[in-house]
Formats: structure tokens, sequence, C-alpha cells
């Protein structure tokens, strides 16, 4: 009998160290980004085990960051009835609580959690700290807070420094952040993951070389460490971005990086997900349709395939089939929409209704201009995204298509592309109507549209000299006398002011000429001297200026 107690106790605790061991080879896949591994191995341990919360815990978390709420929320419920750390999940219901902005019943289930623990417990604090962290409505002050408390337990617990590096650079306290994760690495020289975000610290102040040679230093400890790809590839996209000399070489570089980073995942239909994401961040479009064709023929059922072909096909010049994914896509009434959605489908409807000379059918160009408004009213800074396609039109010369577009950017002062997109409203704007009679009363709203939007250019920068001389033509064409004197002076003070080596360029003088010719023609009919004088002006650069010696001889 006594042999069979004991026998039955050695049963007992190997069998405890085999769950310890998958719990935490659980834990080391998802810090790998391996989630399809990681879920397998928790399913396994709660098969065998029903009455382990903790798994059911840490599976309702690998869930809730994948955003499949309904599945974290099962197996969260399903932890509360084990009879081994259920608390545990207590925290999951919290952080689906504080998603939903109800911070009352968060707090009751944080209180659950911690009701109970004993004195020297710490990994409650850290999984609430990490709750309030990674909750879509994050609060760093109170992770910060309940991290130290972990910490006064157990100073030198080295999740507990590298989640409260976390809560410190999520709170932009780049200082205590680097501290935390230097101090997290130290005390653990194995958890990789403190020593990569140093490297994610200084790509974040733009030291990207820096960065690079940090994640270096990881990959030198552990070449088969994914995230740390991931973060490369990042690094170099970013690094291509902020210097377009760079752009060519470090984009294929971020692609290679970022396919290094799948090799080391699981594969899963959630990473190819996060690979077409990233192949729509870098452009890589041709790659993107392969990827969205391959995902289409493993799940036909996943709905974000056709986002990401619709996109492929459009950039790829396919825009019947850029229209038909995109369309199915947004006509899923529970499918996540974004506004770029609606601007992909208003692009693709306007191309095809663009004919081989670049002409636009006004129809087809208004159908796919209500696409693109709805994507702005559901992302205002969709707007970022207008600029290269408005370009395209306005290098054709469908200028008012063009100010159609500009239009809806043009009054977002958020938008990084404020300035350039009022510039280029403006100038549509005015060679949108140049031929066109100008007591119209379109042509009016148009022009007036058209000097608001250099007025904003002026107060963004004051420096851009060439508002002036489109306000001069603009109101020359209004055929306001006072308002083409006013605009073209300034024009010439500003240009005046930049010295001689501005003032012998080609190109300003024929606009001082215009300026000069302009004022001239407003004095004409009130102070002919006036007219005579700045005539006069012109033929001192022009001689030959055919317009300004009729007018002096008029005027004589």
């Amino acid at each position: 009998m006594n042999k069979f107690k004991i026998f039955s106790l050695a049963l007992v605790a190997s069998a405890s160290v085999v769950k310890a061991q998958d719990i935490k080879e659980a834990k080391k896949a998802i810090d790998a980004e391996q989630f399809q591994k990681a879920k397998s191995l928790l399913k396994s341990i709660i098969k065998a085990k029903p009455s382990d919360g903790e798994a059911n815990f840490v599976l309702g978390n690998v869930y809730l960051n994948q955003s499949i709420i309904d599945s974290a929320k099962i197996y969260y419920l399903n932890g509360l009835e084990a009879s081994e750390k259920k608390h545990l999940n207590y925290i999951g219901l919290a952080q689906i609580d504080l998603d939903n902005k109800n911070t009352a019943s968060a707090t009751a289930n944080f209180g659950l959690a911690t009701k109970d623990i004993k004195r020297k417990d710490v990994d409650e604090f850290i999984y609430i700290g990490k709750a309030y962290m990674n909750s879509v409505n994050p609060d760093y002050t109170n992770a910060v807070a309940s991290l130290k408390k972990a910490l006064a337990i157990e100073p030198q617990n080295a999740q507990a420094l590298l989640a409260i590096g976390d809560a410190y650079y999520g709170a932009n306290n780049q200082n205590d952040a680097y501290k935390a994760y230097r101090d997290a690495f130290t005390a653990d020289p194995t958890l990789l993951r403190a020593k990569m975000q140093l490297g994610v610290l200084l790509k974040g102040a733009k030291s990207y070389e820096e960065a690079i040679k940090s994640f270096n230093e990881v990959i030198a400890l552990n070449a088969n460490y994914g995230p740390v790809y991931r973060e490369l590839a990042e690094t170099y996209y970013k690094w291509a971005r902020n210097k377009p000399s760079t752009s060519t070489v470090n984009l294929q570089k971020a692609i290679t990086n970022y396919e290094k980073y799948l090799s080391l995942t699981d594969y899963s239909l959630d990473s190819k997900m996060r690979h077409a994401d990233f192949l729509i961040l870098v452009k890589d479009y041709k790659n993107l349709e392969v990827v969205a064709n391959k995902m289409i023929a493993e799940d036909k059922v996943n709905p974000r395939i056709f986002r990401y072909l619709g996109y492929a096909a459009y950039e790829n010049g396919n825009y019947d089939v850029a229209i038909k994914s995109i369309e199915d896509y947004i006509k899923v009434p529970t499918n996540k929409i974004i506004g770029r959605d609606y601007l992909y489908l208003g692009y693709a409807k306007i191309k095809k209704g663009t004919n081989a000379e670049g002409v636009v059918d006004p129809a087809v160009f208004n159908a796919g201009l209500a696409e693109i408004k709805k994507g702005v009213a559901m992302d205002p800074l969709a707007v970022e995204e207008l600029g290269d396609f408005g370009k395209e039109l306005f290098g054709k010369k469908q200028f008012a298509q063009a100010a159609a577009l500009y239009e809806l950017s043009s009054s977002n002062t958020e938008s990084k592309n404020y300035l350039t997109d009022n510039v280029y409203y403006g100038i549509s704007l005015y060679y949108a109507n140049v031929n066109k009679t100008a007591t119209a009363p379109e042509v009016v709203a148009d022009l007036g549209k058209a000097d608001a939007a250099f007025d904003r250019v002026l107060v963004a920068s004051p420096t851009y000299d060439e508002a002036y001389l489109y306000k001069g033509r603009i109101n020359n064409l209004l055929e306001k006398d006072d308002q083409i004197i006013k605009n073209y002076e300034e024009y010439i003070t500003k240009i005046t002011a930049k010295g001689a080596e501005e003032l012998a360029k080609p190109a300003t003088v024929k606009k001082i000429v215009e300026a000069y010719n302009s004022i001239g023609a407003s004095y004409a009919n009130t102070d002919k001297a006036k007219a005579v004088e700045y005539f006069n002006k012109t033929l001192v650069l022009d001689p030959a200026n055919t317009y300004a010696q009729q007018s002096v001889k008029a005027l004589k």
C-alpha cells in the first residue's frame, strides 16, 4: 500500500513537471510569435488537465491578442471553472472590460484576481500590468503602478522589468524604458525580447543604423529568434521612407527580413495575413497578388483575402478584379471596413472609366469620387493617400478631377500633405477655369476657393512666394484690379529680397515681367502714369516685349 502511494505521488509529480514544461514551452512560443504552436500546446494541456486555470488564461490571451474576442472569453470562463490558478482568468475578463471602456467592471475583476493571492505572488501584478497596456484603450499609468507592485516584491523579476519597460515605452518615457529593458536583460540574459526592445527604442528615435546594429546583436545570440527579423524589416522600411535615397535597397532588405520572420513563425493564416499587411506597407503589389491568390486557394472563407487581392489587382492594373474583390469584401456586414477600402474602390472605378487618351468619363469619375468620399468620411487622415492619384490626374491635365480630389485633403490641417495639397488644389482650380467665362457663377466660386487655398498656403508657409503669383493670376481672371496689384507687388517684393542671383534666373525674370505687365494693365484705366511706369519696368528686363511696347504706345 505504501509502495502504491509513493508510486501515485511520483506520477502526480511527473505530470506536474510535464505540465509546467508545456506551459513554459507555450509561453516561449508566444514570445517567438508562433501562435499556432502555442495554441496547440495549450489546448493539449487543457485536454489532458481541464482543471488547469492558467492554461485557459494564457490561451484566452492568445485569442484576445488576435482580436478573436468570443474564443478568448470562452477560455477565460472555462478557466474560472478550474481548480488551479482560476483567479488569473479574471484578469483576462478585465482586459475585455477595458476594451469596452467598462473600467468599473475591470477594476472589480482585477480585485477578484488578487483577492486571495499570497504575499510573495508577483505574476498577478505582472498580468494586470500587461492587461492595462494591451487593451485597445491602453492605460500606462495603471500598468506602471501594477508592475511596481510586482517589483516591490521581487526587484529582479525579469518579466516584470520587461513589462514595465513596455509600459514606459507606451507612455513615451524613453529613459525609464531603456533602463527597464537593460535591467531585464541583465536579470535574465536569455530574455531576448528585452534586448530586442533596446533596438526598438533606437528605431523610434530614427537612429536606424544603431537600431540595426542592436538587432544584429540579438541575432548573434540566437539566429532563430523570429521577432527580431520583423523589427529589422520595419526598421529598413522606416529608413527607406525617411531617406528616399536608400529606398530601393532598404525596401528590399525590409521584404527579405520579413520573409525570414515568417519562416521562423508557424506560417499560419494569421502570419500570412500579417505578411500581406507588410507587403501593402512596402508597396510590393506583385508579391501581394501572389500571396493573396495562394491564401484564397487555402482558405476561401476568410474575407480579408479579398481586400488584399483587390488592392494588388488595382496596383497591377487589373481594375475589374479590383472592383469585384473589394466590393465582395465590403458587402459583408460583419467585415471590418477601413477607409482605404473605399479609396481603392474609387480609384479602380475611375481608372476603369479612363480612356486610352487619359480622359475620364465624368459620370464614372463621380461614381469613383463618391466611394473615395466614403473612405475619407470613415478615416479623415486617409486624405494623405490621395496626393499621388491627384498628381497623376494633374499630370494628364485633368485639372477639374484633380481639384475634386484635393478639395478633400486641402482643409485637413492634420494631414502631413496639407501644404502640398493646398498648392495643388489652388493650381488645379486655376487651370480648370483659366479658359472659361470668368463671370459664370461656378467659375467665380472655383476661383474663390483657389484664392482661399493659397491663403492657407501662406499661413502654413509664409515664404512660399509662388502663392502671391497665383493669387495675382486668379484675380486677373476675376478682373479685380486692386487684388491684382496687391498680390503681384507682394510677389515682386518677396522675390527681390532674395537677391541678385535669384533675379538673374530666366524663370524668375519671366515671372517678374508677368507681374509688371499685369500691374500695368490694372492701372491702365485709373492711373496711366503708373501703368506706363510698370510697362517700362518690363521693357528694362525684356526690351522686345510686344505687349509692353504696344501698351506704352496706346497709353501715350
